[in-house]
């Protein structure tokens, strides 16, 4: 008995959610099924990805390009808020969660559909990112996903799709999960399953070996206009412009690589390597430009937002009031954080090396141990008194 008559589902391309076409159908009872494949600058050639869906039973195959949106809207937000999931992941994948469950919800309203659908296992945090942003977005529609109930393993999957005159994959895939788009790239699987293992020079396609880079420095100077990154090197660029050179020129230098156990909100712990240039280097530049222009009290507790920020974001709670909440106090402080931060690219390492700002709060005569300097030294004695008092009445009583 079919739980939907009309379905969109999160395309690919590959063999699950290609394998989710006929499935639906026959298995759920679905009767028609439409695609829809985001364009986020993965790189892919869409046009093949839209034929094969049409060639698996789809009866509409839609593309969408939706870089522009990508950047601007998820995460130009995302560097403003420095967000760093356990201060290491710059959300690449994440981030593109609530932009594709945002375009599935809209063609659905648009089709006619009562169900949207995706291939996302009962393992992942993608799963709960699509699952929830869709609900918060229309919590009428059904949310339909056949690879978290089939229980069939690859090549049991493999078997069913050339049973539906689905052709098998044309070489023996890579024994590694990745996923790409304009902010990055996450691998996992294979080799990759033990943590004390080196991750193979091969699994990366972004960043070049240390032995490869250059044995010159490179500076690099990142403009920005009220926390979005606007300059290049002095010159304007457009959101997705400036995120393509960004990686170029920094991957170029082996900078933006991950290692690390990450915690999932399923509660497993996963291994991921990420290359993600450009959004390693913009979010290290932004808090430093944040450190110039803001006041230090709202420095330090915009530190405990952006990890409950970040955390919202994993958690695929993009479309929830805290989150909303969040973003207006996170715009609020962005005002101010307009300037240019200076790096130096080398060897792996993007170090900052100046930065300066119209709205910079740094005064020269005062910070100077030089003779132009105007701080009123007497003034220190009082002010340790009293700041200090509450500790020395403790002291006392305490002896």
């Amino acid at each position: 008995m079919g739980r939907a008559k009309k379905v969109v589902l999160a395309y690919s391309g590959g063999v699950d959610t290609s394998v989710c076409i006929p499935y639906l159908k026959q298995e759920w009872g679905v009767e028609e099924v439409i695609t829809l494949a985001a364009d986020l600058g993965q790189g892919d050639e869409l046009e093949p990805v839209r034929e094969k869906a049409l060639k698996s039973g789809a009866s509409e195959s839609l593309v969408a390009d939706v870089k522009d949106i990508f950047i601007k809207d998820y995460a130009f937000p995302a560097i403003q808020a420095n967000a760093l999931y356990e201060n290491r992941y710059p959300l690449g994948t994440a981030l593109a969660r609530p932009l594709i469950a945002k375009i599935l919800v809209e063609a659905a309203a648009k089709y006619g559909a009562d169900a949207i659908a995706h291939g996302c296992t009962g393992k992942g945090n993608d799963q709960v990112r699509f699952d929830v942003s869709c609900t918060a977005l229309n919590p009428n529609l059904k949310i339909l996903a056949p690879a978290r109930e089939w229980g069939m393993s690859r090549e049991e999957t493999i078997a069913y799709g050339e049973r539906c005159g689905i052709p098998a994959p044309v070489k023996k895939s890579s024994p590694f999960s990745i996923d790409k788009n304009l902010l990055g790239r996450s691998i996992e699987a294979g080799t990759l399953e033990d943590p004390a293992n080196e991750p193979p020079e091969e699994i990366y396609e972004m960043t070049k070996a240390i032995v490869d880079t250059p044995n010159e420095p490179e500076y690099l100077e990142i403009g920005f206009q009220k926390g979005l990154p606007t300059t290049i090197n002095g010159t304007s660029k457009n959101p997705v412009e400036l995120i393509e050179q960004l990686n170029q020129i920094v991957g170029n230098h082996g900078i933006g690589r991950i290692d690390m156990i990450e915690n999932r909100l399923v509660g497993i712990k996963s291994r991921e390597i990420y290359e993600s240039p450009a959004m390693v280097v913009l979010i290290n530049a932004h808090r430093d430009l944040e450190s110039l222009t803001l006041t230090a009290d709202v420095s330090q507790y915009k530190r405990g937002i952006e990890e409950t920020y970040t955390k919202l974001v994993y958690n695929g709670l993009w479309y929830s009031p805290l989150k909303a909440a969040l973003d207006a106090f996170i715009q609020q402080t962005q005002e101010r954080v307009s300037g240019v931060v200076r790096l130096k690219l080398f060897k792996g390492n993007a170090t900052i090396v100046g930065r300066w700002s119209d709205n910079s709060l740094y005064t020269p005569d005062l910070a100077t141990y030089g003779a132009e300097d105007q701080f009123d030294h007497k003034a220190a004695e009082g002010f340790i008194y009293v700041w200090g008092l509450p500790t020395r009445i403790w002291a006392q009583r305490d002896r």
